[in-house]
């Protein structure tokens, strides 16, 4: 077969960066992140939409629940969506993965309520959201091989960040639309149909996004592999186990950092309208604020990663989760208005900014180009299933049990295992990701 690849420039010329493949490696994701999050800031109005009318903590959980079991459906869509990005390209599945993301979306926004038809209602959410979690499951692991192979040495840190600048713009936009809708339709209207507004936006912007896919090429490491000996072993789980040892380093430096990344964004906007008290337009806008500089704050971080290394940034995240969660935790939960609210997510989000900036890059550089895509996809949804996507479930599941106090412990001795493993793994920056790369390599050694 033949494939049409991007070329990525010298080692000589490594400070241009290819912002075509950049743009539409991440534009993609940002619809992906908006209809995943969307969910979570939404949640709110919709909840008793779907489940009897009772205590609203309960409710919370309830959706809270769907929501983490979209999570466990991430590894199914990592092994599949990962092996089909090893076997069939990268493009190939970037295109699949946003058609996914459409389909749910849309079936998220024709959902039928309780008060209709019964937990059927609950019955479909739950399989939409099935569908975004397989998306979801392949689309990180297809963006951040996209990103990182179409990008020459030296800038790779900076154009993967923006895989991160994407979900966070995902949110934003979730975001920015929730407050409009806030402050122009009552809470009765929202809780009745509004709600359904940012799913029908979601499934219309990634219409747009599959048709702008279409046009990206290939990158050059996978196309160097067509035509050579053992192909048919692309993208299997015998050749993630043969390389067993990268693959539980992913499941370990993602732990904290997916935990800690999801406790400041999806759930904080939760916890400063039902812990702190704050009103729910208040906590969105906080929540916006803190986001936005937190998104300026990725290509900064990755550029610098490309100067002093990976392996700083995530030590740096990993020290500052283990003993900074519980004193900012805690004292988020005691403040009376936006400023104390947003000076306080700001700082949460600075330091979550030391993994979320670098780890698609640091797992994409761990693997060979041939498992790259499932060497990313499935470990990295493991640790998702198990530790990003409870991070909501297990924080009210702590509050309802009248030890809220107990989450901020569980996200601070996450982050300290994941401190372990950055002290100790080796650095990844400059790791050749393709033929050309190792023979300039090899140019460079013997000169």
């Amino acid at each position: 077969m033949e494939v049409s690849v991007t070329a990525p420039p010298t080692r000589a010329a490594s400070a241009r960066v290819p912002w075509k493949a950049v743009v539409g490696g991440s534009i993609g994701n940002m619809v992906e992140w908006y209809d995943w999050f969307v969910y979570a800031s939404f949640a709110t109005y919709f909840a008793s939409a779907f489940f009897p009318k009772g205590n609203e903590t309960a409710q919370l959980l309830n959706t809270a629940g769907i929501f983490a079991v979209g999570f466990f459906m991430r590894p199914v869509g990592g092994w599949l969506l990962g092996r089909f990005a090893d076997r069939r390209g990268r493009k190939a599945a970037l295109t699949l993965t946003v058609s996914l993301m459409s389909a749910s979306a849309l079936l998220i926004a024709v959902a039928p309520t309780y008060g209709s038809v019964g937990y059927f209602g609950a019955l479909v959410l739950l399989v939409a959201r099935l569908l975004q979690g397989l998306s979801v499951g392949g689309e990180y692991a297809a963006s951040a091989t996209y990103l990182t192979e179409a990008t020459p040495p030296g800038r790779r840190g900076f154009a993967s960040s923006f895989q991160y600048v994407s979900m966070t713009a995902g949110q934003l936009v979730g975001l920015g639309l929730q407050i409009v809708l806030q402050r122009t339709m009552s809470e009765e209207a929202l809780k009745s149909y509004g709600w359904r507004i940012p799913f029908i936006v979601g499934a219309a912007a990634a219409a747009v996004v599959f048709y702008l896919r279409r046009s990206l090429l290939e990158t050059e490491a996978y196309g160097e592999q067509e035509g050579r000996p053992g192909t048919d072993e692309r993208g299997t789980i015998r050749e993630l186990l043969a390389h067993r040892r990268e693959a539980v380093l992913v499941i370990a430096l993602t732990m904290g950092g997916t935990l800690a990344y999801y406790t400041y964004t999806t759930y904080l906007t939760k916890y400063l309208s039902n812990t702190a008290g704050l009103a729910k337009s208040t906590a969105s806008l906080v929540s916006f604020c803190a986001l936005f500089v937190f998104m300026l704050l990725q290509p900064l971080a990755g550029a610098l990663s490309d100067r002093i290394g990976r392996r700083p940034l995530l030590i740096a995240f990993g020290i500052g989760g283990t003993v900074g969660t519980v004193p900012l935790m805690t004292a988020l939960s005691k403040v009376t208005g936006f400023d104390g609210a947003l000076t306080l997510s700001l700082a949460g989000l600075v330091l979550v900014t030391g993994y979320t900036s670098i780890n698609a890059v640091v797992k994409a550089e761990m693997f060979p180009t041939h498992v790259r895509a499932l060497g990313v996809a499935l470990p990295y949804a493991i640790a998702n299933a198990l530790f990003g996507g409870t991070a909501e479930y297990v924080a009210l599941w702590f509050k309802k049990g009248g030890i809220e106090s107990g989450y901020y412990w569980y996200v601070a001795g996450c982050s300290a295992v994941s401190l372990v493993v950055y002290v100790c793994m080796r650095e990844t920056r400059d790791a050749a990701l393709s033929r050309r790369e190792k023979a300039a390599d090899n140019v460079a050694v013997r000169a």
